[in-house]
């Protein structure tokens, strides 16, 4: 649950005036709380009066992910942008969980998947885009890792796949999302001053904490995704007038990584049955 004392305050995107005020969730893992928790914890996030929420991943297993992401766009009923985890896909597979998403956002006046979607203006001078991501395999040491994810035997496409194989489907995914940040970052930097990126997986070795420090070699391949880091790079060093602030997860352990001048990566805290607000932001 929310603490009273809890530390989020708001941060400025633009470096001007505030004028829209986003609240950023991340892997608030719903499945682990009793049904009045989740409700104390919807209740806690619109005490905050945000006028946009930004959830990136981990909501949910994929058999309560729907109902959840209802309860929350009826509870809070206003703009959810959000992208999912690898735990959304947990107890499915990527088709059915995708499918299941899609008809549930175009039934929706609050939902919005960001995957899906292409440029969404927050202001006159900021954007949002995002992309699930996955951890691609290509950072640290995937074959002498000793970490098997529960992704490899909870996700149907997963499953019972030799290690060769695996890593092409890993790399597979982390290649979708970088050809979707390759097209629509270049496309944001043209019409705005400020970017926010949404996704699950840290895109930078940097940006990828583990209790207070960055994961090593044994968990890099399964916690990062250097495709995505690569694409977010070349793009910003062509566009050094604007900024680019990503917001990730799934290390569960919070951090700030400032890549590039005008490139900055926010990694979210989580802890199971605890969900939190991880940060308040002021977009002007």
């Amino acid at each position: 649950m929310l603490k009273e004392d809890d530390p989020a305050e708001p941060s400025n995107l633009t470096g001007k005036d505030f004028v829209k005020q986003a609240i950023w969730l991340s892997d608030i893992h719903l499945e682990f709380l009793s049904f009045h928790e989740v409700h104390e914890f919807i209740s806690a996030v619109r005490s905050r009066k945000p006028d946009i929420t930004l959830l990136s991943g981990d909501i949910s297993n994929a058999n309560s992910l729907v109902s959840y992401l209802q309860l929350i766009g009826m509870e809070l009923k206003i703009p959810v942008y959000f992208v999912l985890g690898n735990h959304d896909f947990y107890f499915s597979s990527f088709s059915q969980v995708r499918g299941e998403i899609t008809k549930l956002t175009q039934q929706s006046a609050y939902l919005w998947w960001l995957t899906a979607l292409r440029v969404v203006e927050l202001s006159s001078t900021t954007a949002l885009i995002g992309h699930d991501s996955w951890a691609d395999g290509r950072y640290g040491d995937y074959y002498n890792s000793s970490i098997m994810m529960n992704d490899y035997f909870l996700i149907e496409d997963l499953k019972n796949l030799k290690p060769d194989d695996r890593l092409k489907m890993l790399q597979s995914l982390g290649d979708m999302a970088a050809d979707h940040f390759k097209e629509l970052l270049p496309l944001a930097c043209q019409s705005y001053q400020q970017i926010v990126l949404l996704t699950h997986v840290p895109p930078f070795r940097e940006a990828c904490w583990h209790a207070g420090n960055i994961s090593d070699d044994n968990a890099l391949p399964h916690f990062s995704c250097k495709v995505v880091g690569e694409v977010l790079s070349e793009v910003m060093q062509a566009h050094p007038k604007c900024d680019l602030t990503v917001l990730c997860g799934h290390t569960h352990s919070s951090g700030v990584a400032r890549v590039l001048p005008n490139l900055t990566v926010f990694t979210a805290e989580a802890k199971y049955g605890k969900p939190q607000v991880e940060r308040i932001f002021e977009i002007e």
